[in-house]
């Protein structure tokens, strides 16, 4: 893992530094949705031992859609987003296509790599290694959406998007399954093993390197194609806020009305998935973030002293992959590592004394999840503190 930091001129992530759009600032809004999705991975990820744990901060565990589902296809649209702002600069500036794509491979290499870092704590052996991965689908949206942005209009960009959707649908319901048979027909729509994407999971890994070792993986290789789709709405959203014209943000909340009321009929047919990233799930998240970041735009930018009681959610999209690389590093030592001479890990003897004073298992899970996030954001408050920000 490669990183450059610096305490005197800050090194960002992103740099929306576009003439007319921002001068010479990052945009708050988008550094705070980034920074809330953050938080929200950590909460979803630390809170409860799942049978005591609020249902919205549980996934749903097949069809349906919770507030959990909402967090990872919110980041994709900002790693969107983000992207654009990023690279028109430096198209402006009279940058190399070809350098930009040779900085990008080499970005999503680091991604993918520390992804399987993280996979392999704590070590599991090569037999039931898993491969696929919440950073390494990142890797694969964030660079081909890198292509298409910088080889594609944006015409052409939105039926490729829209191509993804309608394809991915045509895929999963008509393409017999082997085995199994058409879904719809021989066995049930989105049947949980009989569905395309999880039986093409299992033909290129055993099951033992799959996602708890089962029989599909939620970040496999045909459902990165619409999560591919969820990343080019965010450059779609990038590009429109370029022009920065004056019904920009009025045409960001009519957009995520649009994608959030075509989800929600579509799911009727199709239904919300996140686990095979379904064609209407896309529609539906997309709609959410938004309409989010149109809040977040109308609420924060151009005015500075609004976001002063958000502050921490910035200071965590900053440094976002430092505090999910830290979050997950950390969570895995501390449910591995035992006391001296006993079965006891160190998450459990850190948190066992709560429950004694919450007697509330649920409460006292969440309230352990929010003290880990504060364990979270101090170190990420330092970086903001020395204006060191880390990136790939």
């Amino acid at each position: 893992m490669s990183l450059s930091t610096t305490t005197r001129r800050p090194v960002e992530i992103s740099a929306p530094s576009v003439p007319a759009l921002v001068t010479q600032t990052r945009l708050q809004s988008l550094d705070v949705l980034r920074g809330l999705t953050i938080v929200l991975m950590i909460l979803v990820n630390q809170s409860g031992d799942r049978a005591h744990t609020y249902s919205p901060l549980i996934h749903a565990p097949w069809n349906g859609l919770t507030f959990a589902d909402v967090v990872f296809p919110c980041f994709l649209f900002i790693v969107g987003v983000s992207l654009v702002l990023s690279l028109s600069g430096r198209l402006q500036r009279g940058t190399d296509r070809s350098m930009l794509i040779g900085q990008a491979l080499k970005r999503a290499a680091i991604l993918f790599a520390i992804g399987l870092i993280l996979n392999a704590l704590p070590w599991p052996g090569l037999a039931s290694f898993r491969i696929y991965g919440v950073l390494q689908r990142i890797a694969f949206c964030y660079f081909v959406a890198v292509l298409l942005y910088l080889w594609l209009k944006p015409r052409t960009l939105l039926l490729a998007t829209v191509g993804i959707l309608l394809g991915y649908y045509l895929l999963l319901r008509w393409v017999p399954v082997p085995g199994y048979g058409i879904p719809g027909v021989d066995i049930a729509f989105l049947d949980p093993h009989g569905n395309l994407a999880a039986w093409l999971d299992r033909q290129i890994f055993p099951a033992s390197h799959l996602y708890q070792q089962g029989f599909y993986d939620p970040e496999g290789l045909l459902s990165s194609l619409p999560a591919l789709a969820s990343t080019l709405i965010g450059v779609l959203t990038g590009i429109e806020l370029l022009k920065q014209k004056a019904g920009s943000l009025k045409r960001t909340f009519i957009t995520g009305a649009i994608c959030l009321t075509m989800g929600l009929l579509w799911s009727h047919w199709f239904p919300l998935n996140k686990r095979l990233w379904t064609s209407s799930f896309v529609l539906v998240t997309a709609g959410i973030s938004l309409i989010a970041f149109g809040l977040l735009r109308w609420w924060l930018d151009g005015h500075s002293n609004r976001g002063r009681p958000l502050v921490p959610f910035r200071i965590f999209g900053i440094n976002a992959l430092a505090a999910y690389v830290f979050s997950d590093f950390v969570a895995a030592v501390l449910s591995t590592v035992r006391l001296p001479h006993t079965d006891v890990t160190f998450r459990r003897w850190l948190f066992q004394p709560v429950p004694a004073f919450i007697h509330n298992r649920y409460i006292a899970g969440l309230v352990c999840a929010i003290v880990y996030i504060g364990v979270c954001f101090l170190p990420m408050w330092l970086l903001y503190r020395r204006r060191i920000y880390l990136k790939v």
